[in-house]
C-alpha cells in the first residue's frame, strides 16, 4: 500500500524498528526519493489520540508495515459556472 496525501496511518515496528511506541501519523507527502525496494519517505503530522497534530515529522518507513487508519478524503471534480455578464455603466465624478 503506497499512502497518499490526507492518509492517517498506524505505524508500528513493522515498518521501522525506530517505531517501538506505534505512532499516527496523517500524511501530507510521499516523496519520489529514491530509495531501497520498499521504503517510502513521507511527511506528515504525528497525531495524538484525539486526532490533534502535535509533532510534524519526515519518517522512513517500510510501505507494506503501514496500517492505513483513514482513507484521504475523495477530490470532487471542479465544476465550472458560467459567468454573468457585469453591466458597466458611466460613474460620474466630480
Amino acid at each position: 500500500m503506497l499512502p497518499r496525501a490526507g492518509d492517517v496511518l498506524h505505524v508500528t515496528r513493522t515498518a521501522s524498528v525506530q517505531f517501538l511506541k506505534p505512532i499516527m501519523f496523517r500524511v501530507i507527502r510521499v516523496h519520489d526519493w529514491p530509495t531501497y525496494d520498499g521504503w517510502v519517505w513521507l511527511d506528515g503530522y504525528e497525531l495524538n489520540a484525539s486526532g490533534d497534530a502535535v509533532n510534524r515529522r519526515s519518517i522512513y518507513v517500510q510501505a507494506a508495515g503501514l496500517r492505513q487508519l483513514q482513507s484521504a478524503p475523495v477530490n470532487r471534480p471542479h465544476t465550472v459556472r458560467q459567468r454573468r455578464p457585469v453591466s458597466r455603466t458611466p460613474v460620474r465624478v466630480g
